[in-house]
């Protein structure tokens, strides 16, 4: 076994095993190339004029002259250049080589053609030298590109060598070279499209496959990447990665350090959850508090989160990967706004100055109340409403109004040391702060609650009391068992009653629906300012920051496709194209990359809701724990 030299490779004389001596490099080669050993090589099927798509990198644009490494799909009529090797080599060695890159990357690898660079290698018979290299690495059909000298045109031939059994068929195709960025499109991620027209279907299936080859082919051949100049192996190549391994101490220090501390920190995390799945919490109403109360879910959210990214696990696909990064991101931002807004409550004493200014508020909003009950105690917009039961409603609220008084200023020598505890909480993360803010507010409110669900209950007992007296007068009634309204006879005394009751709930109406009306609409408030804050939180917690980032510094890791732009184009030379990435729009990054939200409001379209208003059932502005969406 020995090097390949010119003269001896461009005689068609030298094998894969054979010992190749060198020779001179003026040898005359052989015009007729012997056709390789053993039948038909591989991928000789070929549509006569058809058009090859050879993809080079522009890493190797520059290269010294050598082979032409990399996939030939043959469905596509593509060769995807992955490397170049170099001379000397030894033909064993360098099949070796591409067999290992195949084993590892389960990428067919061969040996696709030959490159001249001839603005290097100034000597006339170098042509000839590598067209011979087709007798040891057989390939149908076998590449040969050239840089010419002085000269910014290429040449590309796609030479058969098998012998054609029409006359007429020539044994060359068309070539059209498009440069790709090997290092791009290995980072990169191709997106498939998401909205596709029926009459562009299949041309842009075909296309979406195509580009998918290519990058595929490119992100499983790495293993190839990992040898650059320096390194004293057999074979010599020229990548993106040829000059020198791209590598960093700090990022190979946190690759080293990150799994002793997933670890522990996975263990940690255990034990939290099974601290949290303990039987005591599940004594009632213990679970009924805790699915209530947001704080509770957004800790077990967080929980979710950090026991996904510190998992020892490896992730099994780049959409598993790019989640893992989006919730590291996103935990690292709620604790670091977290402990800005700790930094700003502990300094000049604001705890103390919004535990001083919360009773007065509270004191404040319990007046306006009173004014307001006073006010529909009376003749509200001089409307003439039921005096006694104006009356007994008004005094039950105010009532509740004198006990919520009373209990605020129970509670106010505590309410700093209760505020002091609730900004400690923020180092767990600002959409913990914001919760604890938000169950704050429910609590402060809940007189208002209370006042909304007694003109609700009270309201919708009167709307489906009526409803029901009214099927009474049209001789109907309601089938519950099967769900429908049915005919029935009722005597005379059933339809006193009704008509009774009926005149007493019509009269009734307004005074109930005028409290139910003006309580929702405080209800509705206090619903719009919760709302608010779980938009803020759900923000924070489902927003892919990390993919954004890398939407916005590296726009060509996310790719939704490429396109074209054309380096030459006349007539008896072959088109060169420069494949560029389109990149990802940042809304369809957000769609794609979007982290899961945990249990959020139900949701109601309009009609529904004004429906449940109009009938008074009540609105629950809690979270659902059962509730998960994606």
């Amino acid at each position: 076994m020995g090097l390949v030299s010119r003269g001896a490779a461009a005689a068609g004389l030298g094998a894969a095993s054979a010992v190749v001596r060198p020779g001179p490099s003026d040898a005359v080669p052989n015009p007729v190339p012997s056709p390789p050993p053993g039948g038909a090589a591989r991928g000789s099927s070929r549509v006569p004029g058809m058009v090859l798509k050879a993809f080079f990198p522009t890493c190797c644009a520059s290269a010294d002259s050598g082979l032409l490494v990399g996939r030939w799909v043959p469905e596509q009529s593509s060769a995807i250049v992955l490397a170049v090797v170099h001379f000397p080599f030894i033909p064993i060695q360098v099949k070796e080589l591409l067999a290992q890159v195949q084993q590892a990357s389960q990428v067919g690898m061969a040996v696709l053609g030959t490159w001249c660079h001839r603005q290097q290698e100034p000597e006339e018979s170098l042509g000839h030298f590598l067209e011979g290299l087709g007798t040891i690495f057989s390939h149908e059909p076998w590449l040969q590109l050239c840089r010419e000298r002085g000269s910014k045109f290429w040449s590309c031939k796609a030479i058969h060598r098998q012998v054609s059994a029409a006359p007429d068929v020539p044994n060359e195709d068309q070539v059209m070279l498009i440069f790709y960025d090997q290092r791009k499109v290995l980072l990169s991620q191709l997106h498939p499209p998401t909205v596709v027209s029926d009459h562009q279907d299949g041309d842009a299936m075909a296309s979406t496959g195509g580009l998918a080859v290519v990058f595929d082919t490119v992100a499983r051949s790495e293993v190839l990447f990992c040898s650059d100049q320096y390194d004293e192996g057999p074979v010599r190549l020229s990548h993106w990665q040829s000059e020198g391994v791209e590598a960093s101490v700090l990022v190979e220090l946190a690759k080293r350090a990150s799994g002793p501390v997933c670890l522990l920190l996975a263990c940690l995390l255990s034990l939290i959850s099974a601290a949290s799945g303990c039987r005591l919490w599940k004594l009632w109403p213990l679970p009924f508090i805790r699915s209530k109360l947001s704080t509770c879910e957004q800790l077990r959210h967080r929980l979710d989160h950090l026991t996904l990214v510190f998992s020892t696990q490896k992730a099994q696909s780049p959409a598993q990967l790019m989640r893992k990064a989006n919730m590291l991101v996103s935990v690292l931002l709620d604790v670091a706004l977290g402990l800005i807004l700790l930094s700003w409550l502990h300094s000049s004493n604001r705890i103390g100055q919004l535990a001083d200014a919360l009773v007065p508020v509270a004191d404040h909003v319990a007046e306006e109340l009173q004014h307001l009950l006073q006010w529909l105690m009376g003749a509200p917009a001089g409307l003439k409403m039921n005096r006694a039961l104006d009356q007994v409603l008004g005094r039950f609220f105010l009532y509740h109004i004198h006990l919520w008084i009373s209990y605020i200023h129970l509670m106010s020598p505590f309410i700093e040391r209760i505020l002091w505890h609730v900004g400690l909480s923020a180092c767990l993360g600002l959409t913990v702060a914001l919760s604890i803010l938000s169950d704050i507010i429910a609590l402060l409110t809940f007189h208002i609650y209370c006042f909304y669900v007694y003109g609700a209950r009270l309201y919708c007992l009167k709307i489906y009391g009526l409803s029901s007296l009214w099927r009474l007068f049209r001789g109907k009634k309601w089938n519950v068992l099967r769900q429908r309204v049915d005919s029935c006879s009722y005597n005379l005394d059933q339809l006193f009653i009704g008509t009774l009751l009926f005149t007493i709930l019509v009269f009734l109406l307004p005074t109930t629906a005028l409290y139910y009306l003006v309580f929702t609409l405080l209800r509705l408030l206090v619903v719009t300012v919760q709302g608010l804050i779980h938009l803020l939180v759900d923000l924070v917690n489902t927003l892919p920051l990390y993919s954004l980032g890398l939407r916005l510094c590296r726009p060509y890791r996310l790719a939704a496709g490429v396109k074209f732009r054309v380096l030459e184009h006349e007539v008896g030379r072959p088109l060169r194209l420069l494949m560029q990435i389109n990149p990802l729009p940042y809304s369809r990054v957000v769609h794609i990359y979007r982290l899961p939200s945990y249990g959020c409001h139900p949701k109601h379209s309009w009609g529904s809701l004004c429906r449940k208003l109009f009938f008074g059932e009540l609105i629950y502005p809690w979270r659902q724990g059962g509730d998960k969406q994606d």
